[in-house]
């Protein structure tokens, strides 16, 4: 049974940053590629990244520059990095494994402006 658990949302002042994570279960976590997507209100689901399982990155255009997708192998752990938040930032970050319908509960990260 696969498991995502994501962690590491919460409130956050403009500009400021936040390191999701992503724990996995269930799964060889090593030979996946793993992403992250988020929902904002009224939104549909969007990409925000991801990162193939020998490390080559992805990013959707609004994160470049930004965000930093990693992942820790021994620790079946995927993580975000967040810095220089906007308030259009504020979503639900949900961690998915690429190609596969998985995915976590979701962990809200809200910018006040």
């Amino acid at each position: 049974q696969v498991q995502l658990v994501e962690s590491g949302g919460g409130l956050v002042q403009a500009g400021g940053s936040l390191r999701l994570s992503c724990a996995a279960s269930g799964i060889i976590f090593s030979i996946n590629a793993m992403g992250w997507y988020r929902q904002a209100p009224g939104k549909q689901r969007e990409f925000v990244a991801s990162i193939t399982k020998v490390g080559n990155t992805n990013y959707a255009n609004s994160v470049k520059g930004r965000f930093t997708i990693s992942r820790d192998d021994a620790k079946n752990t995927v993580y975000l990095q967040m810095n220089s938040l906007k308030p259009e930032d504020t979503a639900v970050y949900y961690c998915t494994r690429i190609g596969y319908r998985d995915w976590g509960q979701g962990t809200q990260v809200t910018v006040s402006s």
